[in-house]
């Protein structure tokens, strides 16, 4: 795709002005321009660097440019229809280059686009995937669901910070509050109709206050209410210890906004889910939902990251996207503290992070995994708290490394999580040990 006797043209994508620059392999610039069209428009300008380069002498033509936004999807119709090589630049690559040139953060998109043929010359370039309309539907709905998952977890912070100021015996009145539908919708009712003062509807008696409870429950997605919650929420209506009462009234308001909104982002939530549920049937890999501890909507947010898993070559390569691979960190005879190096798709690392998280308890090789990592640690751990005459220094450092080599095992069963077709039996569990995928997507 970049062969010697051909020229890179390098094109930095902006919204309303696009730099073009075509070089030799020798990075000459033979020819520049700065043009002020969309990305779409952009077909005279190829053009223009592919006569510029028949000029030179060059016949074969690479574009090579950044993946910047929705743009790259209009250069690359642009590059099939003149049958043009297109390879793509990693924003990463150009912003370590580009210090590396002249140690300076001097950045224009004149200067860029010889930069990135630069790159594209030096082969520090990948090939561009044809996008399936499935996989970017799922990729979508990923997205869809990371910013819903966002948007929740504010909401119910703030309410949480709100009650507390408000009415703080509320807060007592579940173990976990945010998590209870029967406690947030008694709050919900409370705060739309109290005012400045939860103890008006302690009028109504604790029947019928259930009664509404019972009926608002079904907008969170309940099926019933639980009386021990509801009744301690009627007995929590009189309490003003530590209210602000002078407050009460405004922060009462906030907080029915902000679990209507919490209650429309976990119903928005809750459909996205049942989406990429349906997403991952669609691709004929809706049996990795059959994985144990691993849920269907785990499996689709990791593949909404991660694409296509038959595009990559090995395991270790879809561990190296997600940034988890290990990074040594030694020199001589100093050896230093080993860690993950990052460098990857955050998106497709917290995805991996989240739904490892219950397959230690749920997946018998998971659990079998994380038990040979944490055994040792767990085992110093337990010697030095039952050892007599042992130093709080010694115990608290035992305890420390149990706890630091159990986030270790975690990240190992993270990177662990293969879910390529060629192994397709690795974590199925032994209940699938004994059966042979009938087909890739099946394997899948």
């Amino acid at each position: 795709m970049l062969p010697r006797d051909g020229a890179v043209v390098g094109i930095d994508l902006a919204e309303d002005k696009q730099a073009i620059a075509v070089v030799g392999h020798d990075v000459r610039v033979l020819a520049r321009k700065t043009v002020r069209v969309k990305a779409f428009r952009l077909g005279e300008a190829l053009d223009w660097a592919r006569a510029k380069a028949r000029e030179k002498g060059f016949e074969k033509v690479t574009v090579a440019c950044e993946p910047t936004g929705p743009r790259w999807l209009q250069v690359q119709r642009l590059c099939a229809e003149r049958a043009v090589p297109l390879v793509w630049i990693q924003p990463l690559m150009s912003r370590i280059a580009r210090g590396q040139q002249d140690d300076t953060r001097h950045k224009t998109g004149e200067a860029d686009c010889v930069l990135i043929a630069r790159l594209a010359v030096e082969l520090h370039c990948y090939i561009p995937e044809e996008l399936d309309e499935a996989w970017s539907h799922l990729r979508h709905l990923g997205r869809r669901r990371e910013q819903l998952i966002t948007l929740a977890t504010a909401s119910g912070q703030r309410i949480a910070g709100f009650l507390l100021v408000a009415w703080p015996a509320v807060t007592e009145a579940c173990a976990q509050p945010l998590k209870s539908l029967t406690w947030l919708s008694a709050v919900q009712l409370v705060t739309c109709q109290c005012g400045a003062d939860p103890a008006r509807l302690a009028a109504m008696g604790l029947e019928e206050f259930t009664a509404l409870v019972r009926d608002a429950v079904g907008g969170w997605g309940g099926k019933r209410a639980w009386g021990p919650v509801c009744a301690a929420i009627f007995a929590a209506l009189t309490g003003t210890e530590g209210a602000v009462t002078w407050s009460r009234r405004g922060l009462f308001r906030r907080c029915a906004d902000e679990l209507g909104d919490l209650q429309h982002a976990r119903a928005e939530l809750r459909k996205a889910e049942a989406d990429m549920a349906g997403a991952l049937g669609e691709l004929g890999l809706s049996r990795l939902g059959d994985i144990p501890g691993l849920t269907a909507a785990g499996a689709a947010a990791i593949l909404a990251e991660l694409g296509d898993p038959r595009r990559y070559d090995s395991s270790s390569s879809v561990v190296k996207h997600a940034g988890m691979s290990p990074s040594g960190n030694a020199s001589g005879t100093f050896y230093g503290q080993a860690h993950i190096s990052r460098r990857g798709r955050p998106g497709l690392r917290l995805a991996v992070w989240r739904a490892v998280w219950p397959m230690p308890r749920f997946n018998p090789v998971m659990a079998g995994k994380y038990q040979r990592l944490t055994a040792d640690a767990d085992a110093a751990a337990e010697r030095a708290a039952g050892r007599d005459g042992a130093a709080p220094g010694q115990v608290t450092g035992a305890a420390a490394a149990a706890a630091a080599r159990r986030a270790k095992a975690r990240v190992a069963c993270a990177a662990a999580l293969d879910l390529l077709p060629r192994r397709p039996r690795r974590i199925l569990g032994p209940a699938a040990s004994g059966r042979t995928a009938d087909s890739p997507a099946e394997a899948a």
